[in-house]
């Protein structure tokens, strides 16, 4: 099984660029999207009904912002937009769902940068999530969470690191929630197949600086301890334009 998933900053926008066409020539059984900035009453047909596709959307109450999707050939038994907070389900950053004993989430994590609130707001958003895959864990759920996180990692996750020691989305606190996420159980599968640095997934577009792959990591899948064995690939997709962050995905075997 391949899951793939994007921060396509707009999927309207990222329709005039070719998405569809991408999305036939790439195959995957499932695609994560975040950042969808739309309503879908707002959507054309051509991205609502896709064939071969199930599609489920999540919308922020706030026109334009925010929102996730997902397409799958496989039709999940369970699908849910929420994990019981409003003020984060309000923004459509969520999308749980459930394939058997396999939990997906599709998350746009927020972004820390805009102010002092935001930022705690981003931290009160990880800490209830990891809550939310704490409780699965307990019942012992194949979990695979992947999106945009919003934070690089670890140093060899940005191009340069020293000089956004300082930035929301390489603050030391922002990082320990991902070493917290590591300790609780669960896997970045990127390290699991490549060590190497100068791979990211979001670069400036103001500054020009994909052309010189100055960017940062943000967009991860990571699996669950019980899901280690089954992790056969993991890829980041830097080719795949259309966005200032490119696609990322797994195999999966079942």
């Amino acid at each position: 099984m391949k899951i793939l998933s994007w921060n396509v900053n707009g999927l309207r926008a990222v329709l005039k660029k070719g998405f569809l066409e991408w999305l036939k020539k790439a195959k995957p059984d499932i695609l994560c999207l975040q950042e969808t900035k739309a309503w879908i009453s707002d959507l054309p047909l051509e991205l609502t009904t896709v064939p071969g596709y199930h599609t489920y959307f999540s919308e922020a109450d706030k026109k334009g912002y925010s929102g996730t999707a997902l397409y799958t050939r496989e039709d999940p038994d369970k699908v849910l937009a929420s994990f019981g907070v409003k003020k984060f389900d309000d923004e459509g950053r969520i999308i749980k769902a459930v394939y058997g004993d396999m939990v997906l989430f599709n998350i746009y994590f927020p972004n820390g940068k805009a102010s002092p609130e935001r930022l705690a707001f981003k931290y009160e958003f990880y800490n209830a999530f990891l809550d939310e895959l704490d409780k699965l864990k307990k019942h012992n759920k194949k979990i695979i969470v992947t999106g945009d996180v919003n934070t690089a990692h670890k140093e060899i996750d940005l191009a340069r690191p020293k000089e956004n020691s300082h930035t929301s989305g390489f603050l030391p606190e922002e990082r320990a929630w991902i070493d917290k996420l590591l300790e609780h159980g669960f896997i970045d599968t990127f390290r699991m197949f490549n060590y190497g640095p100068d791979n990211y997934t979001w670069w400036d577009v103001m500054t020009g600086a994909r052309e010189r792959n100055v960017g940062w990591r943000l967009d991860y899948f990571f699996v669950s301890e019980n899901m280690r064995a089954s992790v056969k690939n993991a890829f980041i997709l830097p080719e795949v334009m259309g966005s200032d962050h490119c696609p990322i995905g797994i195999e999966i075997s079942q």
